[in-house]
């Protein structure tokens, strides 16, 4: 058998899919990122399951759909019945670990049922959606809920850092002019350098942890999770890069006030948000977005560092790189903050694929338009692993003949995406109960049809509006394209994959046996 690949699967949390160099951002530096995708395979239409982050990385870990895990918001605990990416490559030879975040909630009560102690060997990988947490980080740390044993904060203090929370009073802070402390959390102060040094910054700390991990394992294959907060906010950047880019790198924002003719309820009530309110103003835009583009451009310099040392070990030309996003950041766009809905600015990710292995020569450099979901790195994982994809409970497809150039007759035809709004203050002004909040979107690659329960739908034509101003879920002229994509989402809910326990072989095998088995019913 050819030898497994490591495998480093790096996420950064609300990184939009057009805010790198080789999608398309006229200004922003990412040339680590840009080589990966010069080297690997760009694929410029994938969409995540869930544009929120703990949907969202329940369906990237367990190669499901929202709609088949449950876990359909942040903090709603994932089935402990559910297998994750850590269940399929640990048993073929892989230590499978975490450094950063997952936004996972651990099932308490099943495990309770189940009488798993949380604090044993399995209870923990139950606990950490199947990875050995060699660092959880999930990032937000409020003074309300921060720990004492958070493992940044007693790195911070170790350098001096002292307080009651350093995440935030250093990490995620600025300072005034007299010294007096400034909270990253008010987006006022985000064009102001973070208080700590970039050398320990979230980013340059979660970096070195990832090291530490590679170093750790290097005697068996290996599948990390690199999972960085930022550019999440809060959206403030450690100098040099808080001032790196200026005013004049903000791109306009894609909203009209044509689009405010014809709002969609919902879309109206998220409007009303506050992030919303205050990302509608270009004084807050201008402020904000070039310390996102700073973010985003030391996350690339310190995965420069990371590849390096990836040479330096020789683990370089063996190590798979996967670089992606949980979802996006409208940062404005359609008069919106946030993401949990679906344009393209929320729902589409980037997702670069880079094997530097012979198997993937033939592709190299390719921008595949084909339509991929966060779903599918778990059967592309395993497929690198050497395993075998246990097609009655994954949901997505493997990349594996795509990034290798075979021949596909056929691919996707739809992406899906799901929303689940009920934790969100629109709820109250679309006088809704908690179980009526859920949305659905699903894409041809040109058409975008997103069913709202008690609402009317939405429908955008990509190819003639790809800034989707327009709003078609009314238009008489649309209806055979509203009633076709209504259809294949009727289709897609009843082709999920429920019947999880025994494989489709297994099926197979014993179909039409039960008179050689003994069970003779119906002879006369």
């Amino acid at each position: 058998m050819a030898k497994q690949p490591n495998i480093l699967f790096i996420m950064a949390d609300q990184l939009r899919a057009d805010y790198l160099g080789c999608t398309g951002h006229p200004s922003i530096k990412t040339p680590t990122i840009d080589a990966l995708a010069a080297s690997g395979v760009n694929f410029t239409k994938a969409y995540t399951q869930a544009p929120v982050c703990g949907p969202s990385r329940m369906s990237f870990y367990t190669g499901r759909y929202a709609f088949s895990h449950g876990a359909t918001y942040n903090n709603v605990p994932l089935k402990v019945s559910e297998q994750s990416m850590g269940d399929y490559l640990r048993p073929l030879g892989y230590r499978v670990g975490l450094v950063g975040k997952t936004h996972m909630k651990k099932d308490v009560e099943g495990m309770q049922r189940l009488g798993v102690d949380p604090e044993s060997s399995r209870g923990v990988l139950l606990s950490e959606c199947g990875f050995e947490p060699y660092e959880r980080d999930d990032g937000l740390h409020p003074d309300q809920t921060v720990s004492p044993d958070l493992a940044y904060n007693e790195y911070l203090r170790e350098q001096g850092f002292a307080g009651d929370n350093p995440w935030h009073e250093w990490a995620n802070s600025a300072e005034g002019e007299d010294g007096e402390v400034l909270s990253g959390w008010y987006m006022r102060n985000c064009d102001r350098a973070a208080r700590v040094p970039e050398e320990h910054s979230e980013t340059a700390y979660t970096t070195n942890r990832a090291m530490d991990f590679i170093r750790e394992s290097a005697d068996q294959p290996w599948c990390l999770h690199l999972s960085y907060i930022k550019p999440h906010w809060p959206y403030i950047a450690p100098a040099p890069y808080h001032d790196m880019y200026t005013v004049e790198d903000v791109i306009p924002a894609n909203a009209t006030e044509q689009e405010k003719e014809n709002l969609h309820p919902v879309i109206e009530a998220f409007m009303g948000h506050d992030e919303s309110v205050n990302f509608s103003r270009e004084e807050v835009r201008e402020r904000v977005i070039p310390a996102y583009m700073g973010l985003i451009t030391q996350l690339d310099d310190h995965l420069a560092r990371l590849i390096a040392y990836l040479k330096e070990i020789g683990q370089y030309d063996n190590t798979v790189i996967v670089m992606t996003a949980d979802h996006g950041d409208y940062l404005g766009d359609h008069w919106l903050g946030e993401k949990e809905l679906f344009h393209e600015a929320s729902a589409r990710i980037p997702m670069i694929v880079h094997d530097p292995r012979p198997q993937a020569d033939a592709t190299r450099g390719q921008v595949d338009e084909r339509l991929v979901e966060a779903i599918d790195l778990v059967p592309t994982f395993v497929e690198w692993a050497g395993g075998q994809v246990p097609d009655h409970i994954l949901e997505g497809r493997s990349l594996l003949s795509l990034i290798q150039g075979d021949r596909v007759e056929s691919w996707r035809e739809y992406a899906v995406s799901e929303a689940d709004y009920a934790w969100r203050k629109a709820r109250f002004a679309l006088e809704l109960e908690p179980d009526q909040t859920r949305a659905i979107m699903i894409t041809d690659g040109r058409w975008k049809y997103v069913h709202y329960e008690h609402f009317r739908p939405q429908l955008f034509d990509l190819q003639s509006d790809p800034q989707e101003q327009n709003d078609l879920g009314q238009d008489s002229a649309c209806k055979e394209q509203r009633e076709r994509l209504e259809q294949a989402l009727y289709d897609w809910y009843r082709m999920r994959k429920t019947r999880t326990t025994i494989s489709n072989a297994t099926v197979a095998n014993m179909t039409g046996k039960a008179h050689a088995r003994g069970y003779l019913f119906g002879l006369w």
